[in-house]
């Protein structure tokens, strides 16, 4: 079953339920089904064939998830870019994936090569629509066929074409409505940008179970906040920063969520303390999440155990809190150098290693690539972790974020999360800096709740209370903001290379 089958399914069971929430746009399935229909007609009669790769620069609207569908239908091969790229960035993947038509947004013309073929979504895509009538596609479609090209955001090197197939996204949609129990009952925000798997996961699962699909354009934490109560959404997934930016908002306390069944989060690791503080304020539950683009993308929820739920809350807090056991579409181990798989003790460190239906078959173009990263059909992650006795992972740190410091490993992960417990501090990231006694120095830069002020030695003071005294920063530095990517994660690397330049 390719992903051509779930919009007509859902056209079947929910004809007349309201699929899209898009500012004023109420669209119910059979609507939706007939802008895409008439799209697919639309795109054809400009070119577009199956295995013709289509790219899209846009903000979350209805308009991306039409794109989505429509390209599944006619076996074309979708491109979603980061809107926050710039002109050489957007180039370099047009030119590598080999697009030949890109649908976006007038505002980010500058952005755009001249010779390419471009359908801009205020005026050509709704032309597009009204002058065919619907026709769904007669294309013969496999399940190992791409649907999607995502290209990675550049934090670890040079960006590179993760390949998910049709069998990829979907046998990940149909784990995802399995694990989270995924009804017609569930409303959907996409908050996060729909050019990341973080939310554009979503836009099969939700759709094959007849929830609705409410847009926000960018995230703005009040209109998320307002748009939870008002379309009483019951689910969603997030990036920390975001629900940070919520729970910390000053209109926070002014909106009803009774709605909320259960927030996620995924994208980066969290602080315990913040998850605290999400099912406090938001009165519902929380799964933390963990994947890759690379795995469609999840590869584990903290979803607690049957057994697990009946510990006191702050024996629960701390499993839900976890990167989380392992999904049901994959097979995970944390391994050592050898290979071998490590103590399940929750303290023996290694690397995380996965394989399933949901993992990437490789890079586009990239052969030496894939071989390196996918060896005897498990995918290495390069994320370290330990596992407990229940299977529950907890990541550590990147390989590449990981610190040395006098011999001795410090993970960044474990210091972020001290930082985040002291009441003053919004936002923190901890990097490795150049040392010449130390080899590397960790070093804190943390921005400020407002109206609070700290000094540097305050903080590593609380860092030493709760860490062995090496673990704590040897410096720290306040600033307004910390650089973050187009997903809206916190940019490591980009912070690390203004120290290394700035040679501190």
């Amino acid at each position: 079953m390719p992903l051509n089958e779930i919009l007509p399914k859902a056209i079947k069971l929910w004809q007349k339920k309201e699929a899209i929430v898009c500012g004023s746009i109420r669209l119910t399935y059979e609507q939706l089904g007939k802008r895409v229909f008439s799209l697919c007609k639309g795109l054809s009669q400009v070119g577009l064939k199956k295995g013709d790769r289509i790219a899209i620069l846009h903000e979350n609207c209805h308009k991306f998830l039409e794109i989505y569908f429509a390209t599944a239908h006619l076996g074309a091969v979708l491109v979603p870019i980061n809107i926050r790229l710039s002109l050489n960035e957007i180039s370099m993947i047009l030119e590598d994936s080999g697009a030949s038509i890109i649908l976006s947004q007038e505002k980010f013309k500058e952005k755009i090569p001249k010779q390419i073929k471009v359908i801009w979504s205020e005026s050509q895509y709704e032309e597009l629509i009204n002058k065919y009538d619907p026709e769904i596609p007669e294309v013969e479609i496999k399940d190992s066929d791409i649907a999607h090209l995502y290209y990675t955001s550049g934090t670890t090197g040079r960006p590179k074409g993760v390949i998910l197939t049709h069998k990829n996204v979907k046998i990940h949609a149909l784990g995802t409505i399995a694990e989270l129990q995924l009804t017609d009952a569930d409303n959907w925000i996409h908050a996060a940008p729909m050019f990341h798997l973080a939310d554009a996961w979503a836009t099969f699962s939700i759709t094959w179970i007849g929830g609705k699909h409410v847009f926000v354009p960018v995230f703005d934490t009040g209109a998320v906040l307002r748009l939870i109560q008002e379309e009483k959404i019951t689910i969603t997934n997030l990036i920390p920063t975001m629900l940070n930016m919520m729970v910390n908002h000053p209109d926070v306390d002014k909106y009803d969520y009774s709605s909320l069944r259960v927030l996620m989060s995924g994208g980066a690791p969290i602080a315990p303390e913040l998850v605290k503080k999400i099912i406090s304020t938001f009165g519902c539950d929380y799964i933390q999440t963990y994947g890759m683009t690379e795995t469609s993308p999840y590869l584990t929820l903290s979803i607690l155990k049957e057994h697990l739920k009946k510990l006191p809350p702050e024996e629960q807090l701390k499993y839900k809190a976890k990167t989380g056991r392992e999904f049901i579409t994959v097979s995970l181990r944390v391994v050592d150098e050898k290979g071998k798989d490590v103590k399940r003790d929750g303290k023996q460190v290694g690397e995380i290693i996965v394989k399933g239906d949901t993992i990437t078959p490789g890079y586009w173009n990239m052969p030496d690539e894939t071989r390196k990263a996918i060896k005897d059909g498990w995918l290495y992650t390069g994320d370290l972790a330990t596992i407990d006795e229940e299977g529950y992972v907890q990541i550590v740190d990147r390989k590449k974020d990981m610190i040395i410091t006098g011999g001795e490993n410090v993970y960044s992960t474990e210091v972020e999360n001290v930082l985040y417990m002291h009441p003053a501090i919004l936002e923190a990231a901890v990097i490795g800096v150049p040392d010449e006694k130390w080899g590397e120095a960790v070093k804190a830069v943390v921005v400020l709740k407002e109206g609070y002020n700290l000094t540097e030695q305050e903080i590593i003071s609380f860092c030493k209370e709760h860490l062995a005294h090496y673990k704590a920063p040897k410096s720290v530095d306040f600033v307004d903001s910390l650089p973050k990517t187009g997903s809206g994660k916190i940019y490591k690397k980009g912070l690390r290379e203004m120290y290394i330049k700035k040679g501190a």
